[in-house]
């Protein structure tokens, strides 16, 4: 695998990678090996270097972490980030069928790793703290990428593509905050286990209890917020302050409503 053509095509003609990538046979090794390690490696080096040499700086106040820390952090971040992808590749494969889509493990694990390339690459922005805000941007396009490539690899149908889209956000982001209580850790054993329950559950089990996505709850929850999202860009294209207004209410209501139990602290 050539990782600088695969990055240009994902990044710049994600429409025409997207069948070429489905039809591959990649193994797991090979993926993890040839691209998800290596692009993986950015955002945790460049996070080192810009908080632990460079420091970050905000109203007058400077902070830098310790060496060791930031070496030890880096070290976790690394290997928890390497297991997000897995753990999403699982829950994508988990959820296909729920959105009319087929089961296919190996297409879920593609989806997940070469979606996220965006947001890998973006990480190069983490060595100068103040430009965090463009490695949020390069997180964004990733979701992009994948809506994109939810049809070809999940064969979802394109009406749910979206919503499908949308539970698996609100899955990364569950798992993103249960990453980030470990790392903060930085220290301990702590497990990280998925499974998908017949009830139509994904529960995560964690340190700090289970954590449970309501696979039908979601569905409707992503419809929902896809509804939400056109009357918001209706009333902007509109003009209509009252309207944009009510919408971003909406929306707001619904990010809040989101079909996620956390354990409780």
């Amino acid at each position: 695998m050539n990782i600088i053509q695969r990055v240009k095509e994902i990044l710049l003609t994600p429409k025409t990678a997207w069948p070429v990538i489905e039809t591959e046979d990649t193994s797991t090794a090979a993926l993890y090996t040839q691209y998800i390690m290596i692009l993986a490696a950015i955002q945790a080096v460049a996070g080192f270097v810009g908080m632990s040499v460079f420091g970050a700086s905000a109203f007058g106040v400077s902070v830098r972490v310790p060496i060791m820390t930031g070496l030890v952090q880096m070290v976790l971040g690394y290997g928890l980030a390497l297991a997000m992808v897995y753990v999403m590749g699982l829950i994508a494969d988990a959820l296909a069928p729920a959105f009319g889509g087929q089961k296919n493990p190996q297409n879920a694990l593609k989806l997940v790793a070469y979606s996220s390339t965006a947001a890998m690459v973006g990480g190069i922005f983490a060595i100068v703290p103040a430009l965090g805000v463009l490695t949020l941007v390069a997180s964004l396009y990733s979701l992009y990428l994948l809506y994109l490539g939810v049809p070809t690899l999940m064969k979802v149908p394109q009406e749910k593509s979206l919503p499908y889209t949308a539970v698996l956000v609100v899955c990364a982001i569950v798992v993103g905050v249960i990453a980030g209580t470990i790392l903060g850790a930085v220290g301990g054993a702590p497990t990280l286990n998925m499974s998908a329950a017949p009830t139509g559950k994904v529960s995560i089990e964690t340190p700090k209890g289970a954590v449970s996505v309501d696979v039908a709850k979601a569905q409707d929850w992503g419809k929902q917020m896809e509804v939400a999202s056109k009357k918001l860009e209706k009333a902007q294209q509109s003009g209509d302050k009252a309207a944009t207004e009510q919408a971003i209410k909406e929306m707001t209501a619904l990010q809040e409503s989101m079909p996620v139990t956390m354990p409780r602290r």
